[in-house]
């Protein structure tokens, strides 16, 4: 995994007012998208547009995870 930092400042308008935002990571503006995408169009349609995200990285991850070193936790062998 790459080190990654993000500046932006976001700003969301809704009918009830504003929201800003200052994601620091990948991780902060993932929630924060997600957020807004379930405001924006409620829980269903949210949870399909972000699985349509996963499906296109689907691939990548599985080649990914063959290639990784194991999880320190797992396959440890039994005395």
């Amino acid at each position: 995994m790459a080190n990654v930092s993000i500046k932006a400042d976001i700003k969301v308008q809704w009918p009830q007012g504003q929201s800003s935002f200052s994601p620091g990571t990948p991780e902060e503006l993932a929630i924060i998208g997600v957020d807004v995408l379930v405001k924006a169009l409620g829980t269903e349609a949210a949870r399909s547009f972000v699985m349509q995200v996963f499906e296109r990285y689907a691939h990548e991850h599985a080649t990914a995870s063959v290639n990784s070193v194991g999880h320190p936790l797992k396959n440890v062998p039994t005395p």
